[in-house]
């Protein structure tokens, strides 16, 4: 098992159980791309709910940093710190939100602020997406482990990290250009194609040339499917819960009907 980096590498029957686990949720995804009435709009949550969501995601976020704090202090206490190894993919990750948000920024439609709100939610969802399953994959096997409890440190820094991920999906609701599509779909199964691969090699810290590049193409993917989220329809998409046009049920009737019509 490599333990070079901030992770211990998958090695014999783990990675291959990992491997093959990451196959058949790409297949997964795949498969509901293709037997899912897309495109479709998502629930949209009312003026109170987007209010509660923003509030959660920036508690989360200060929940995560205070969760960060204890991991360092803990590490340094232990004389276990050290300086983190080269980073080749931040760069990768500041170019590609850029990217996103210039092209949401440019595309999207509306009023100026919510425009703008709609590409700068795009553009720091795209790593969440990537984040997820990664940290999911990882964070049994940080490195190195902290005493005398690893698995509460493991947790205090990764519960308030997950709570940010999840928030910072659930933004992507509330922006009235977010569609599902085939397109976000098939891009989140090739993602999870690419962890495949990766942890057929062990799932190892992007040092050398594979696993760097398996970690660059996961991420262009994982804003790949933001930009299929968000991009412009090109035809009116059926509206969703909550919407003008959603069908309400009529009271004296007894079927459905589209709101706003007797």
């Amino acid at each position: 098992m490599t333990q070079y980096g901030t992770w211990v590498a998958y090695a014999g029957p783990a990675r291959i159980t990992l491997a093959i686990g990451l196959l058949v949720a790409a297949a997964g995804v795949a498969y509901a791309a293709r037997r899912l009435p897309l495109p479709a709009r998502l629930p949209r949550p009312g003026r109170p709910a987007a209010i509660g969501l923003v509030a959660a995601w920036a508690a989360a976020i200060a929940a995560s940093v205070a969760g960060l704090a204890i991991y360092v202090l803990a590490e340094r206490h232990d004389h276990i710190a050290k300086a983190p190894p080269s980073d080749p993919i931040t760069p990768v990750t500041i170019v590609a939100a850029g990217a996103v948000f210039v092209i949401i920024l440019i595309l999207s439609t509306g009023r100026p602020r919510a425009r703008l709100a709609s590409a700068v939610v795009a553009a720091i969802a795209g790593p969440m997406i990537f984040e997820l399953p990664f940290d999911l994959i990882v964070m049994a096997r940080t490195y190195p482990p902290v005493a005398p409890d690893p698995a509460l440190y493991r947790l205090v820094f990764f519960a308030p990290l997950f709570l940010v991920e999840i928030t910072t999906l659930l933004l992507l609701s509330a922006s009235g250009t977010v569609r599902l599509t085939r397109p976000a779909c098939l891009s989140l199964a090739l993602m999870l194609v690419v962890f495949a691969a990766w942890a057929a090699d062990g799932f190892g810290y992007p040092a050398a040339p594979f696993p760097i590049a398996m970690n660059v193409l996961s991420k262009l993917l994982a804003f790949a499917v933001v930009l299929g989220l968000c991009w412009p329809a090109r035809t009116p998409v059926p509206a969703g819960p909550g919407e003008p046009g959603w069908p309400a049920r009529s009271a004296s009737a007894g079927r459905l009907r589209p709101a706003g019509r007797a």
